[in-house]
């Protein structure tokens, strides 16, 4: 039986901590950047790109051997080194209340990263629940050809409909109807959103 919980975070600010400098390190810290987090690696060696990064300021990097001490303050950590005491030393030496993930322990691991991609506003995730990766790498590429770059503008249009209508519309059955409506093929595939909800809009009041 499946027990994990899926939840939207928002890491603005938020300290993370990354053991571990390789290749995982990078795959992962690619996304805590797209997300706006601070970020921080230790490793005593790391990859060009996560050096590039370094010296761009994007990340701080401590480059010495993992301390126990490196864990204070921070909300989420990745033990992503290719020693397996290493990592379960950084697991066992988190709080009880920091989220760790081991790269190769994930029962041990208290969260997971699905396998995810982003068209805009719009983020679809897929997981298994550790039963296969692969499989929802495969149904993440599925998903990415049915969910394409049109959903990017389609997305910032409702978000400004939608504040528009909760804003403007005082009518209950009204703002209902329009909240559904655009929800449509028929706007997905709209050249003219702003005339189409206009037409709409007049013709329901």
């Amino acid at each position: 039986m499946n027990s994990n919980y899926p939840i939207m975070l928002r890491l603005e600010g938020k300290l993370v901590v990354v053991v571990g400098g390789g290749k995982v390190a990078e795959r992962k810290i690619s996304g805590l950047l797209a997300s706006g987090a601070r970020v921080v690696v230790v490793s005593p060696e790391t990859t060009d790109e996560l050096q590039r990064l370094s010296s761009a300021g994007k990340i701080e990097w401590v480059q010495r051997p993992f301390l126990q001490g490196d864990l204070k303050g921070a909300f989420m950590i990745f033990a992503a080194t290719n020693n397996k005491v290493l990592n379960k030393l950084v697991k066992d030496s988190a709080e009880p209340h920091q989220l760790v993930t081991v790269a190769d322990d994930p029962d041990g691991s208290n969260f997971h990263l699905p396998s995810s991609f982003h068209r805009g506003r719009l983020s679809i995730a897929v997981a298994t629940g550790g039963a296969s990766p692969s499989l929802a790498r495969k149904i993440r590429k599925q998903l990415e050809q049915e969910f394409d770059e049109t959903y990017e503008d389609y997305l910032e249009f409702l978000f400004m409909k939608r504040k528009w209508i909760i804003t403007e519309i005082a009518d209950a059955a009204l703002k209902s109807k329009l909240l559904t409506a655009i929800v449509s093929d028929e706007f997905l595939h709209s050249h003219d959103r702003e005339g189409d909800f206009q037409r709409l809009y007049e013709g329901m009041i």
